[in-house]
């Protein structure tokens, strides 16, 4: 596997970094001046809502562009910020003439189109609590997601609540309001713009009024919901406070290297807390341009737009990453993005071949990055100004404190200051964006702490130079003959192997050893499964890792089972191989 990395000529980046010296940085940093960059409600409080757009709006950014909208069918839309300032206002006064105000839940169901912003931001304003969920999703895990957090209002499309609403209502008792949202999809009926017991949004909106005064919150107000799968049959709901844009606005500066002139594209579906953090509430802080694509992925067309729409600032996921090398370089170079200047990735870690697939396809590194749900913002990143080393998860941020830790029931935690040591992902509990409770799961909550550290549930270790290294969720690593194998570290040596498109490694039980390691391979288009390349990948992977690491079986599959967020569901292969129960299946990607 690659131990190099990859050096940068700071004097050859095109704009200074934002942080040029991590390590100064860090050691000046405190939240409380960090807060100088957002500028708080007038007469006192904080509003996300209010520092992403209205604060704009009010002064020399009213004009830009705030996000342009690529609808599916081809049409092109920019929003600027006093637009969006107005239209959220009307979203606001919705709520409120419908009795929906301070504590509330608002859910939002429908696509990457402007109503889902307007509904995301307006309540922010009127200060409800918003949950973006997956249009994707099925009948089932909408309406649990709705009743654990007790929702009072959804806005939603009228073909997706026919489909998937409508026959589930009655489990939804706290649901007082539906809006419907006008619908582009040519299979719906839309003879009848409103189903019983929903009221039309575009109606609404045409008679609300331009100006709102917004709830007056406080940074520890809630402001966000949303939803984590676990191993078990019920989601986790992990709140968040409208302190956490200090987070966003922190992370986005360093983390992103945003800078106000950016053409930013965050890839990820609102309905994942990527999207909501970075996709909506980040990159309107800082005042940038937001590229919002109605369409699902395609490769050609997401190399069109990064060439057409210039996007210099692109955050995506290794699933779609993977997709794009499996593609071919071939079709990237059909195209040319003069003005992309940063590549970052998150979702689950990035295999390194990734990293030099984009330097040597794209002409730049992929930046992995590392945060959860629960942390609300990105927590350990590769900057824009450091030197890469593939397949790390980078150092910690400004205002995060990290450690690696061993902890077994009744004993204390022990804080690991070995290099290499392998332990559980531990962080200092205190920034902004650190969830504040899982909804009606008190004891859970709890148990994510020991005294100030929150546990991760990773496994991770830190090298000499101070570089994370993911290992594995700690229910994913693989024990075999004393031996504790991370499936990270497997799957990126097949990853090496040239007709390896993705990988997964599970542990399958063994009487002699424990768990002997296997793995489930799909293939890059074009690549014919044989009982000889599964010899060869055998081999190739003993002789990267050794044979006590490397995997003793392999399975061909066309794809992996992935969550729609893109995450490999390891678990779920495991609980196949093995006829376990296969638990919450609700973010499972459609096919999977």
């Amino acid at each position: 596997m690659h131990t190099k990395r990859i050096d940068k000529d700071l004097a050859a980046l095109p704009l200074p970094p934002n942080m040029r010296d991590r390590e100064a940085a860090w050691r000046g940093f405190s939240w409380d001046e960090a807060r100088r960059g957002l500028s708080g409600l007038p007469g006192g409080g904080l509003n996300i809502a209010y520092e992403a757009v209205d604060r704009h709006a009010l002064g020399e950014r009213a004009g830009h562009t705030a996000l342009r909208l690529l609808s599916a069918d081809g049409r092109r839309r920019n929003i600027h910020y006093d637009e969006l300032r107005r239209l959220s206002n009307r979203f606001a006064n919705v709520l409120t003439s419908l009795g929906i105000g301070r504590g509330d839940r608002v859910f939002v169901l429908c696509g990457r189109r402007l109503e889902l912003y307007l509904a995301v931001l307006g309540s922010f304003k009127a200060g409800a609590v918003v949950s973006p969920l997956f249009s994707a999703f099925g009948p089932e895990p909408i309406a649990t997601r709705v009743q654990l957090g007790q929702g009072a209002l959804l806005v939603t499309t009228a073909s997706l609540y026919r489909r998937k609403v409508a026959a589930m209502r009655a489990q939804m008792p706290s649901l007082r309001h539906v809006l419907l949202v006008g619908d582009d999809d040519a299979s719906a009926n839309l003879s009848t713009p409103n189903e019983p017991g929903t009221l039309d949004l575009g109606q609404l909106m045409d008679k609300a009024s331009d100006d709102f005064a917004i709830a007056p919150t406080r940074p520890d107000d809630p402001a966000l919901l949303h939803f984590t799968s676990g191993t078990t049959g019920t989601p986790k709901g992990a709140l968040h406070v409208h302190g956490a844009a200090l987070t966003h606005y922190v992370t986005g500066q360093y983390a992103l290297d945003l800078h106000p002139q950016d053409i930013y594209w965050c890839t990820a579906d609102p309905g994942w807390v990527t999207g909501t953090s970075y996709g909506i509430i980040a990159p309107l802080l800082h005042g940038v341009t937001s590229i919002i694509d109605e369409a699902e992925f395609d490769a050609e067309h997401w190399y069109r737009i990064l060439q057409e729409e210039r996007v210099s600032v692109w955050y995506t996921a290794p699933t779609a990453i993977r997709m794009l090398m499996k593609a071919g370089p071939e079709l990237a170079h059909q195209f040319h993005f003069p003005a992309l200047r940063f590549i970052a990735s998150v979702g689950e870690p990035l295999n390194p071949e990734a990293v030099w697939w984009g330097a040597d396809v794209l002409g730049l590194p992929i930046h992995d990055n590392w945060w959860q749900t629960e942390t609300g913002g990105i927590m350990i990143a590769n900057t824009v100004a450091m030197p890469i080393k593939p397949g790390s998860m980078g150092k910690p941020l400004p205002g995060v404190e990290a450690c690696i830790v061993r902890h077994q029931a009744d004993r204390p935690i022990e804080v690991l200051s070995d290099a290499e040591a392998v332990g559980e992902l531990a962080l200092k509990a205190g920034w902004p964006s650190m969830f504040r409770r899982y909804l009606g799961q008190d004891e859970r909550y709890r148990k994510c702490f020991s005294g100030e550290l929150y546990l991760t549930g990773d496994l991770a270790r830190r090298d000499a130079d101070g570089y994370y290294w993911f290992v594995g969720r700690a229910d994913d690593v693989i024990k075999s003959s004393g031996h504790l194998i991370g499936p990270f570290e497997v799957e990126s040596a097949l990853m090496e192997h040239p007709a390896v498109a993705e990988a997964a490694v599970i542990g399958k039980p063994d009487e002699m050893v424990g768990e002997v390691v296997k793995a489930f391979v799909s293939l890059k288009r074009g690549i014919e499964a044989s009982e000889a390349l599964r010899a060869e990948l055998l081999g190739h992977a003993r002789k990267r890792l050794g044979a006590a690491v490397a995997p003793k079986e392999i399975a061909f599959l066309p794809t992996l089972p992935r969550t729609r967020s893109g995450k490999i569901m390891r678990r779920l292969l495991k609980a196949r191989e093995l006829g376990l129960p296969e638990g919450d299946l609700s973010t499972l990607e459609e096919g999977a």
